[in-house]
């Protein structure tokens, strides 16, 4: 198309999207429905066998993946409640590879450190969200070594990460 530009970048995705899935780990995994994920995308810790969301006071070491989101777009809940009954069901974690996440705060860059929240948390900065700079208060956030931004932000701030790479 001679003579046009492409003004806008698209999208990167949604939270918890694999966005590499050659290049990833996805595991099943038991949930629990007492602790449901506030959204996909979010780290999680493995507890008496099923994967339930970070709490208060957590450490980077307690995380054994990040909740990949449904596929097609039925959300597991729905689909547990269509076949039976509305206890724990199964879900998908990512232990390795690259995903798309919402970024709470700071400006993620190629390489940057990834931080997760842990404590103090707000509407706009929830429990277990990412971010791309460490909170103000210490203690806030934790930092997770094992993981690194892959580039910038998109517009409705979700950045890819490396993941256990």
């Amino acid at each position: 198309m001679p003579g046009q530009s492409i003004l806008y970048a698209p999208g990167y995705g949604y939270p918890g999207a694999s966005t590499r899935p050659s290049h990833s780990t996805i595991e099943p995994v038991m949930l629990d429905s007492a602790k449901p994920f506030a959204d996909n995308g979010l780290p999680g810790k493995k507890v008496d066998g099923k994967f339930v969301p970070l709490e208060e006071g957590d450490t980077a070491d307690v995380i054994y993946g990040i909740r990949v989101r449904s596929y097609p777009f039925m959300s597991d809940e729905d689909v547990s409640r269509q076949l039976s009954t509305p206890y724990n069901h199964t879900g998908d974690v990512m232990v390795r590879g690259y995903i798309a996440v919402k970024v709470s705060a700071g400006t993620p860059a190629e390489g940057g450190k990834v931080w997760v929240r842990v404590k103090g948390q707000t509407s706009d900065k929830p429990l277990g969200g990412f971010e791309a700079a460490a909170d103000t208060t210490a203690g806030n956030t934790v930092e997770l070594k094992i993981a690194r931004f892959m580039g910038n932000a998109d517009a409705d701030g979700i950045a890819e990460i490396a993941f256990n790479i």
